[in-house]
């Protein structure tokens, strides 16, 4: 295997070229030079409310597409400055993550606290303006998010708490959306679980090397040679739900064919991963924004419903 450590975000980030040098590591501790992240933080968000609208026959709402960009942006900041501020020690043996802002000492703990705290509050005004079910369930996400950090040092299977935890806009964006929950909305969640299990793998092979030597868990460790087929099974059982939404929800024909092209890109990424290439995981890692987007759009394309009722529904 290599070891040519990648480093924790691009050298051409839009950080590092523009941001003003104070800004900087308050930047990086938000990972704002990272926007994957926020990506995939978002997306889920963005489907919830792409299908509460589908099921209703009509386009996403526009200001809570703006509301949860917003609000995903600050939660992953505040996210990212808790991981930091737990795993500063552990941060510091790998070398792709020992120059983040609280392991390398530029940023201490107080000041990352004090950061985390802006980003709550602000996160939490957002909230605050989604509605009661909403509200209820944004609470309820924080415990999924405190213990986030310390899953690596008990499970191998830390990858599954962060699906549980990044895909919980899915339900926040269908209730901001409607009001309340329904079963479609619960099984667009277990998908994006099983979506986030299966690139999260792909991101922790990046580590194998490191998170062995400081002793942190990780599917990618646990499955080793057979990572590959791990992560081709959580794909498709999260293709399988998506499908099981989409029927279950009544949405059009044309979410069926636009949500093949999202199965797709899952089955693709698996047959490409190899576990000596951190570069090209850390690639089909990022290429999960696009499969997000291409949910969310055959999401969008569910409102539209044509003559024939599909797939016998």
């Amino acid at each position: 295997m290599t070891t040519t450590p990648l480093p924790d975000a691009a050298p051409d980030n839009w950080v590092d070229r523009f941001a003003p040098e104070a800004l900087r590591p308050w930047l990086k501790l938000g990972r704002f030079d990272r926007p994957a992240g926020i990506w995939l933080l978002l997306l889920p968000g963005w489907q919830g409310i792409a299908l509460a609208g589908a099921m209703d026959g009509r386009w996403p709402n526009p200001w809570l597409l703006v509301a949860f960009a917003l609000g995903a942006a600050l939660m992953r900041a505040a996210g990212c400055a808790y991981n930091d501020i737990v795993d500063r020690d552990i941060d510091a043996k790998v070398a792709r993550t020992a120059a983040r802002p609280v392991a390398s000492g530029r940023i201490s703990v107080r000041q990352a606290w004090a950061f985390l705290g802006v980003c709550s509050l602000a996160a939490f005004a957002i909230l605050l303006s989604l509605g009661l079910v909403a509200i209820l369930l944004g609470v309820a996400s924080l415990g999924l998010v405190a213990a986030y950090p310390f899953m690596k040092r008990i499970t191998w299977w830390p990858q599954a708490w962060l699906g549980l935890t990044f895909n919980w806009g899915a339900l926040l964006g269908y209730a901001a959306a409607t009001a309340w929950l329904a079963w479609p909305a619960v099984l667009l969640y277990a998908a994006g679980v099983f979506w986030t299990l299966g690139y999260d793998t792909i991101y922790a092979v990046q580590d194998l090397e490191d998170d062995a030597l400081a002793g942190v868990k990780s599917s990618a460790r646990r499955l080793g040679r057979a990572a590959p087929i791990g992560v081709m099974v959580f794909y498709l059982i999260s293709i399988l739900l998506v499908f099981a939404a989409g029927a279950l929800a009544h949405l059009g024909p044309l979410f069926a064919l636009i949500a093949a092209l999202y199965a797709i890109h899952l089955i693709s990424q698996p047959l490409r991963l190899k576990l000596d290439d951190p570069h090209r995981a850390l690639k089909l890692f990022k290429s999960n924004r696009d499969a997000g987007l291409i949910l969310f759009a055959a999401l969008v394309a569910g409102l539209w419903h044509a003559p024939a009722v599909w797939f016998g529904f």
